[in-house]
């Protein structure tokens, strides 16, 4: 080992000791974003970005704004490393919305202990307020002892992200250079832990259907556009979830471990044909007027998702075989991506599940997303990219909370994760 290894790993040691002796200045960051009220929509985040900017002036960090709307700024910062590496880590500041009269605490922030658990409850508490203040706190702590960590880190503390905004990460992603990254959303579910390492590919369809129009006492005389829509979204639900999907060598790992994590969860089967095969869910469908008239026209709208490495154009060319025998039905609009993913035993993979694993004790999987997020952004950014929180099963519902506990795992994890992505860097 060498003397900036020795070094590094001092470094490392003393911000993890901070870390585990700051605990409830870490909770009281946490509530103080939980305080800061920022549903989206409307996503006005200037509260909660203030809270962020003051966290690291008082830590010594100079903060950039890199902002395109006032009410939704986004906020960059770095701490200096050893090494010319650089470890980014994302965040957002907004939530979905909430009805206070639907919760038994308070939606803004409230500590209890319920359980024998320390929680902290509140919008955003693990989605993703809670894993965002854990975050800081690992850059607070290696400013408080006075020690470089082992390489850059960077922060990317942005907004708009719950509605798939354009005034978060996609405004600033340009601005980004990045050796790896790790988002923290909440990745851990049913006592079950892991790191996403991939997300799926989606075809978003439009269908409209054109019939005739007749009394509804006399249906044999028209053409019943909802009868006709009907048949050809039923076909083609069926020719898509029964056709094999033609996964590459390198995604296979990323599959077999995303079954094995989903399967206590939705069951083996559904596991399976989650990953192995596309799901196509009809999400709208609209037809007629009145009850008693045939409808002359009807609407449906799909989303198809399709595992990453899966070339998405060819599930549509499919698609759009299929609907060729039904010449009454149009595909009037359609949007696609595709998915996905880092390598299961690459630098930025490894080294975060190895960290988890060694602080929480348990396995860790590396699996793929069912749905997409801002990781895609990145990784087509060229920023390979996981997501990785502890927290609870309470993302979007009414008393949405997290524990202490997970909030000072959190920031262990990522405090100690940019020695583990060193050497991972070092050993690829």
């Amino acid at each position: 080992m060498t003397d900036d290894s020795d070094a590094a790993h001092a470094g490392t040691a003393a911000a993890v000791e901070h870390v585990a002796a700051t605990t409830d200045d870490l909770a009281d960051l946490a509530m103080a974003l939980l305080a800061a009220d920022s549903q989206n929509p409307p996503g006005d985040t200037t509260a909660a970005a203030a809270v962020v900017r003051d966290a690291m002036d008082g830590a010594g960090v100079s903060v950039a704004d890199a902002t395109v709307d006032p009410a939704k700024p986004n906020l960059l910062f770095e701490i200096p490393g050893e090494r010319d590496l650089t470890l980014l880590y994302n965040g957002h500041l907004d939530t979905v919305g909430y009805d206070a009269s639907e919760w038994t605490r308070d939606p803004l922030g409230e500590r209890a202990t319920v359980d024998g658990d320390d929680r902290i409850y509140g919008r955003g508490a693990t989605d993703m307020k809670g894993p965002l203040a854990a975050m800081l706190h690992a850059a607070r702590a290696y400013q408080a002892v006075d020690e470089r960590p082992p390489v850059t880190l960077a922060y990317a503390v942005v907004s708009d992200e719950e509605t798939g905004g354009d005034a978060g990460l996609p405004s600033v992603v340009d601005d980004l250079d990045a050796d790896g990254c790790v988002i923290g959303e909440t990745t851990c579910e049913r006592g079950r832990h892991s790191v996403t390492v991939a997300d799926r590919g989606s075809i978003w369809l439009t269908l409209d259907a054109t019939g005739e129009g007749a009394h509804g006492s006399r249906p044999t005389l028209g053409v019943n556009a909802v009868d006709v829509l009907w048949a050809a979204v039923s076909h083609l639900r069926e020719s898509l979830t029964d056709r094999p999907l033609d996964v590459p060598a390198e995604v296979d790992a990323i599959v077999d471990e995303s079954i094995d994590y989903y399967a206590p969860i939705m069951g083996e089967q559904a596991a399976r044909d989650t990953f192995r095969y596309p799901t196509a869910n009809l999400g709208e469908f609209h037809g007629g007027d009145t009850i008693n008239a045939v409808p002359e026209r009807a609407r449906a709208r799909l989303d198809v998702r399709v595992v990453a490495g899966v070339d998405t154009k060819t599930v549509l060319a499919d698609i759009r075989e299929c609907l060729r025998e039904h010449d009454r039905v149009h595909l009037t609009d359609v949007s696609w991506s595709r998915g996905t993913y880092v390598p299961v035993d690459g630098p930025i993979a490894t080294a975060t599940a190895e960290t988890a694993a060694a602080v929480v004790g348990e396995r860790v999987h590396r699996r793929s997303a069912t749905g997409g997020g801002d990781t895609k952004t990145l990784r087509n950014a060229g920023i390979p990219t996981v997501e990785f929180a502890l927290g609870t099963d309470t993302v979007h519902a009414r008393d949405e909370y997290t524990t202490v506990d997970a909030l000072a795992k959190n920031a262990e994890i990522y405090a100690r994760l940019p020695a583990t992505f060193a050497r991972a860097h070092d050993d690829a």
